[in-house]
């Protein structure tokens, strides 16, 4: 009880086995003993008795029995403990024992909190808060280009969005309003997928036509019935419909300004306009055909209007890669593991 105490403002003193506490800057900083430190939380508590006994009886009562309990503790009745937690660091216990060791005392150190920090006025100002990530699910952006048809200044659309059962992509569309030219592109919003991916469905009515469809800038498209194949390059991303591609397919065939005019070749425009018709017959539900979707990449889908069961007119394989698919997707030379222990000395 006679060891020497030094109790700074910002202490806060605790005797765990009355479940006592003297919070912190309640009481001034002092140089005491042990037995000083609890006579003046006894002195502090009685100061106010005679008004509690006037005004809550029942309260005083109550602080009586601890107050008695208080005093019991200078007698040492009973060992209790005395923690002293000091955020600034600079409260002290005396040890009787120094140099050596005082088995009774225990001093830990720590590191304080944002919230002693500023208790203590050691932070100017709060932590900044990092501002929210933007969630471009819900945002159209925006950005200034040229129309690609008479390069008068236009904007580009994009947004970000999550095909069901499938990945987020990301929708750029540009609508001229000087020649009223449209384009959209679609770019995958993913990596490229571990296996490549052959979509093969078999259309059988007009309702085909509506399934929604992503052709990706990696995928060919074939009709066997037509012996047609549209390469990966032609198109580039599109999000249409079955119907959308298959006019677009026939706009590219029919429209080709190689196979019109004077130098036309007769058998060829006749082979062009049978190609035409068996396509609208395909659209209109009157010829059954095969679509193929063969993306390498994987990231190319078409709606499964039964889903989350299984499309009996539509299969999807997966596959492994050729050499020559990787090499056309430049991924023979990439180089993705071992980075994080830095470049190799040469």
């Amino acid at each position: 009880m006679n060891r020497e105490v030094v109790k700074t403002d910002s202490a806060t003193t605790r005797i765990p086995e009355l479940d006592f506490e003297i919070p912190a800057f309640s009481q001034k900083g002092a140089l005491t003993t042990v037995e000083g430190l609890i006579s003046r939380a006894i002195s502090g508590l009685e100061q106010d008795q005679p008004t509690r006994r006037a005004n809550e009886e029942a309260v005083a009562e109550r602080l009586d029995e601890f107050i008695v309990k208080l005093k019991e503790l200078k007698q040492v009745a009973s060992p209790f403990t005395l923690i002293i937690d000091d955020p600034s660091g600079n409260s002290f216990v005396e040890n009787p024992h120094a140099p050596q060791k005082d088995d009774a005392l225990v001093i830990t150190h720590y590191n304080r909190t944002s919230q002693q920090e500023e208790m203590l006025g050691l932070q100017a100002e709060a932590p900044e808060e990092k501002p929210q990530e933007e969630d471009l699910r819900n945002e159209v952006l925006q950005f200034n280009t040229n129309c690609p048809e008479c390069n008068a200044p236009a904007q580009t659309n994009m947004k970000l969005v999550q095909i069901p059962h499938f990945k987020e992509v990301i929708i750029m569309a540009t609508n001229c309003e000087y020649c009223g030219h449209r384009t959209n592109e679609v770019k995958s919003g993913g990596a490229v997928e571990p296996l490549g991916t052959r979509i093969t469905l078999r259309i059988t009515d007009p309702s085909d036509m509506t399934r929604d469809l992503l052709k990706s800038e990696t995928c060919s498209v074939e009709i066997p019935e037509l012996e047609f194949e549209l390469g990966m390059a032609i198109f580039g991303g599109k999000f249409t419909t079955l119907e959308g591609l298959l006019k677009d397919i026939r706009d590219l065939v029919t429209k080709n300004p190689f196979t019109l005019g004077d130098s036309s070749n007769p058998g060829q425009v006749d082979k062009l306009q049978e190609f035409s018709q068996k396509l609208d017959q395909i659209m209109e539900g009157k010829m059954k055909a095969h679509f193929i979707m063969n993306d390498p990449a994987g990231n190319s889908y078409l709606q499964n209007v039964y889903a989350p069961e299984d499309d009996p007119e539509m299969k999807v394989e997966r596959y492994k890669r050729t050499f020559d698919q990787n090499e056309e997707l430049g991924l023979n030379d990439m180089k993705t593991e071992g980075y994080e222990t830095g470049l190799a000395p040469r």
